[in-house]
């Protein structure tokens, strides 16, 4: 539009941009079990928000490249139970964690064990429903070791366990995880396999695990094929994630799968016990998860601090409307 122009009331309105499927699933409530929310910014929890999420899970992970001190990973569990928990709650979304010591980093046996150390120090804290993301990357020896550690860990603290299956060798990776947790004691139905697909589902779900299917564009699964596993296999004891963190990842994985679902013709409730009803019950094994905490959230005061900070910068006001061109 030319600035010469004449301007119309109308023209001066932000125009919402409001995709299709958010009038698909309104009114519907998520629950996304496994999203790293420390790597995504404000506007993805507004965004969030917005698609009906009410609660999340977010698990330890590694960063990007190594942490190369002990001091690192007792500041990063600290900021999961603290501020990132904070942050969440500022745009009325209850975060949950699980905590441990990721598998890319246990080949690092002395920083492991100082890890390892520190570990009992934050798994009883509040909003911990878990243990993880633990499990096999490379499948190695001192893998496997800090493994075997933190499921004793879990099973002592009556934690669930939270299993990353490996990217390479999955099948052989999730059969290992699998049969150690059960060589070790642990009920299937207290430990939840993560990154699951086609070539693994039926057998965690024989064996009596949960299985988690995160939905990452290019990698582990499409949302289409998501929707053929449900009609395949149902809905018992499984659930959707959408494992967002610093990559090419989509934090509304979960709604944008709903939405599909409706539209594939799947039933609401069948697309309810997936999104939302499932994470719940296995994760509230913990005991950390009351669901009257994120039903029933009416306001949100952004002006509230932690440790003196606020998600509001430089006399910000609260909830800008992210849908005009103009920033002030």
């Amino acid at each position: 539009m030319c600035c010469s122009a004449e301007l119309t009331e109308k023209d001066m309105v932000p125009q919402s941009i409001n995709p299709a499927y958010l009038d698909a699933i309104k009114g519907m409530r998520f629950f996304d079990p496994h999203v790293h929310m420390t790597s995504r910014t404000t506007d993805d929890y507004q965004a969030m928000a917005d698609a009906g999420v009410v609660a999340l899970i977010e698990p330890a992970f590694w960063l990007g490249q190594p942490r190369t001190g002990v001091d690192t990973f007792r500041d990063y569990y600290s900021s999961l139970v603290g501020w990132e928990r904070f942050r969440s709650s500022q745009f009325g979304i209850k975060h949950y964690c699980t905590i441990g010591l990721n598998s890319k980093e246990a080949n690092n046996e002395k920083l492991s064990e100082q890890v390892m150390e520190i570990l009992p120090l934050f798994i009883y804290k509040e909003g911990v429903v878990g243990i993880g993301e633990i499990g096999f990357d490379d499948q190695t020896a001192l893998e496997e070791k800090y493994y075997r550690a933190q499921l004793q860990l879990a099973k002592d603290a009556g934690l669930p366990v939270q299993i990353h299956t490996p990217h390479r060798d999955k099948k052989q990776g999730t059969q290992r995880s699998m049969d150690i947790a059960i060589e070790m004691g642990l009920d299937p139905y207290m430990v939840i396999v993560d990154h699951n697909n086609e070539e693994t589902v039926k057998e965690v779900l024989d064996r009596g695990f949960w299985a988690a299917f995160t939905i990452y564009p290019f990698t582990k699964m499409g949302n289409e094929r998501m929707v053929e596993i449900v009609k395949q296999y149902g809905t018992e004891r499984i659930m959707v994630n959408s494992a967002a963190d610093w990559g090419i990842s989509d934090p509304l994985a979960v709604p944008k799968t709903a939405a599909l679902m409706l539209e594939r013709g799947i039933d609401k409730a069948a697309i309810e016990l997936v999104t939302y009803r499932n994470a719940i019950t296995a994760f509230a094994q913990s005991g950390q998860i009351n669901e009257a905490d994120f039903e029933n959230v009416t306001a949100v005061d952004q002006s509230l601090k932690y440790n003196g900070s606020t998600v509001l910068r430089g006399g910000q006001q609260p909830r800008p409307n992210k849908q005009s061109t103009i920033i002030r």
